[in-house]
């Protein structure tokens, strides 16, 4: 008896000081609530409280940044599930190292985890997971631009949502959307999202972290900047940094500092965007975003060829091109081949000119990115699209 008590005294304390951890995280004593996190670690006896508190550093690790930590707890947090010998927990586990794979731009493995956790055979709560589970499997394949299936995930994780009612994840899947539809140039939908976002931020936030503020926001920031409504974008990316830099939040701060630069050479001016790229790219390395990465030398590139230093934008195009080859990130490929066809279109160099034409074409083929009604190329210029059901699209004439 007195021993069951001892362990029931022990499961309690966890609690409290996984509770204490909360509450120091939430008023962003974040290294303080790690380091009571990472006690309870290290001694706890409770395989379930252990199992918690990893959720709770997993969590952590992915808004500081920190993914490859992340992944090192998402790991160990798989050995705390089997020790527990439940498909709910197992469930989880499998989500986080799915999710921070994702982080690390390593795509392919996240889709084979998300398969892993929708194959499982949990409870109603694995169930709940898979609207979660649809989302990052979403993210990789956008990742990879593998556009219909990346759809096809991001509308079963809606269904999920609202047969849920889960409001956080119809939110997170609005931004995921509006993304998706910034990188096909259906500017009206990337905006649309990302407001859908707003307003249940603001209709439902109330208790949520910001963090779902900032990201909507951010989202809107690129949008508005794609329509060129540069004011506005600058409004939005402002609001969405000032929430970024108050949570320590560097993946976001590296965004911001992005979507800052681009609005910047959009208004021509270079001299204040180079800054900006070269700090976004500084967190995006340190971060481990190689997608971020390819996304800064596009920018910079971009910058290099007004003014005329062509040269130096092919340098830049060498190290994204390593990049984008490396993810197998196709449409980071398909810009690349466009800005070399303008390169040596302005060099006279006839071959190079030839061979990134056709390199251009291999992708667009590659991504079955072509209107299913008029053979056109989709994302060359802003159009507004309408998805089949089979998720192939065609151009809203």
């Amino acid at each position: 008896m007195r021993l069951f008590n001892a362990w029931e005294m022990g499961q309690d304390q966890t609690k409290q000081q996984i509770e204490k951890g909360l509450h120091l995280y939430q008023s962003n004593q974040t290294e303080k609530a790690l380091r009571v996190w990472m006690r309870v670690l290290e001694k706890s006896a409770d395989p379930a409280g252990r199992f918690r508190v990893l959720g709770c550093l997993i969590t952590a690790h992915a808004e500081m940044g920190r993914y490859k930590d992340m992944l090192k707890f998402a790991v160990v947090q798989i050995d705390t599930a089997r020790e527990l010998e439940d498909p709910d927990y197992l469930t989880e586990s499998y989500l986080n190292l799915a999710r921070s794979n994702e982080k690390l731009c390593e795509f392919q493995k996240t889709i084979s985890y998300c398969k892993t956790c929708l194959n499982m055979q949990g409870t109603t709560v694995s169930l709940q997971l898979n609207g979660q589970v649809s989302l990052s499997m979403g993210n990789a394949f956008l990742g990879l631009s593998i556009f219909q299936k990346a759809l096809e995930c991001f509308e079963k994780a809606l269904r999920y949502a609202h047969n849920n009612d889960d409001k956080m994840l119809e939110c997170r899947v609005c931004c995921s959307l509006g993304n998706f539809y910034a990188q096909i140039k259906d500017y009206e939908k990337a905006l649309f999202f990302p407001c859908k976002a707003a307003e249940l931020v603001n209709d439902y936030g109330k208790g949520w972290s910001l963090k779902y503020r900032a990201m909507s926001q951010y989202h809107m920031a690129v949008a508005y900047r794609k329509l060129g409504r540069l004011a506005d974008a600058m409004d939005c990316c402002e609001e969405s940094m000032k929430i970024a830099l108050q949570h320590g939040d560097r993946p976001l701060q590296a965004l911001c500092l992005l979507c800052f630069a681009d609005i910047h050479r959009s208004r021509k001016d270079v001299q204040t965007a180079f800054p900006r790229y070269d700090s976004s790219m500084s967190i995006m390395t340190e971060i481990g975003n190689r997608l971020g990465l390819i996304q800064v030398l596009l920018g910079m590139t971009k910058c290099w060829m007004m003014r005329k230093e062509l040269d130096k934008a092919l340098e830049s195009i060498e190290k994204a091109q390593e990049l984008a080859e490396g993810l197998g990130n196709k449409l980071g490929l398909l810009k690349l081949h466009c800005l070399c066809e303008r390169i040596y279109r302005t060099k006279g160099q006839q071959q190079e000119l030839r061979d990134h034409v056709v390199k251009f074409h291999e992708c667009v083929e590659e991504m079955e990115l072509y209107c299913g009604m008029c053979g056109e190329s989709i994302g060359e210029k802003n159009n507004q699209l309408q998805a089949l059901p089979c998720s192939h699209f065609f151009h809203l004439k």
